[in-house]
């Protein structure tokens, strides 16, 4: 079980995990920034209040489950795991290399603490109803999967295929979330294949649909604790998040979505973020 933390404590943790996500980019020299550092607040909330997960124990039979589907901003959760002890954050640096379990998408088998292998985009979510019915199987009512996708992935017909299956099982132990950044790597999502209404889709779906803002860590941690009472329906949560959140010269801008930073943009990516312009509250406000 993850430790209890304040929030002003988890959005400091937020902070350093974006900062390790430049870092570990830049030495790679490949990647994806925007998404990454856009859902490192989503992360934080998961690991760090969320999840039911034992660091020490990755296998532990009452565990949650952590479905990331747009694999590509796996970089967000390989710093996150390292913080909460899954590994050594000096591992953070071996991103990308040649035989390290830290490779450009997730693979199952290479990490304690992952749970699939995701690569080709639109497949998250139907693992994770295979996962969800095989508890339901089980009867073991008191564990969640939890999958986060990316809204560009949302024009993969595989999605709308699993999000039927759900609505018809009305697999209220899905969680989903949707990092609504609105960029993908051809331009804005709603240029390249507009998604909205994004709330009346997933509703339309059988689903019970909640937005946040996604760079709101209280708001995500309440939103998935709405999300664990709801009864009879899968949960959707749209988390409207920057893209490129804390780099002022990436927020916004969807040619950071599959690109990393050189070594003078990430002295001054970390530099914004070591201050953050006086955005992280303290506890002593």
């Amino acid at each position: 079980m993850a430790d209890s933390y304040s929030i002003p404590e988890l959005e400091t943790k937020a902070n350093s995990i974006r900062q390790d996500i430049i870092r570990m980019l830049e030495h790679a020299g490949s990647g994806h920034s925007a998404g990454p550092l856009g859902l490192a607040d989503i992360f934080t909330a998961l690991y760090f209040s969320i999840l039911k997960h034992d660091p020490r124990n990755p296998d532990w039979d009452q565990r949650d489950i952590l479905v990331l589907s747009n694999g590509h901003t796996v970089p967000v959760r390989y710093a996150a795991m390292a913080h909460a002890g899954y590994f050594d954050r000096k591992e953070l640096m071996t991103l990308r290399q040649l035989g390290s379990r830290l490779q450009g998408h997730p693979e199952r088998t290479k990490l304690p603490g992952i749970e699939h292998t995701s690569g080709p985009l639109g497949c998250g979510l139907s693992q994770a109803c295979g996962m969800a019915l095989a508890m339901r199987m089980n009867k073991q009512f008191h564990r969640w999967v939890y999958v986060v996708m990316g809204d560009g992935e949302l024009d993969e017909g595989n999605i709308w295929e699993a999000a039927m299956l759900a609505g018809k099982e009305k697999l209220n132990n899905v969680i989903g979330i949707i990092d609504r950044n609105n960029i993908q790597i051809d331009g804005p999502t709603e240029h390249v294949m507009p998604l909205e209404d994004l709330r009346g889709k997933w509703e339309s779906f059988g689903w019970h649909v909640i937005d946040i803002d996604g760079n709101d860590i209280e708001a995500v941690i309440d939103a998935c604790a709405m999300a664990r009472a709801i009864v009879e329906k899968p949960i959707m949560i749209i988390a409207h998040t920057i893209p490129g959140k804390g780099v002022d010269f990436m927020e916004y801008d969807f040619h950071w979505h599959g690109a990393p930073p050189n070594h003078e943009q990430a002295k001054i990516a970390l530099k914004e973020l070591r201050t953050l312009q006086g955005k992280i509250r303290s506890e002593h406000e």
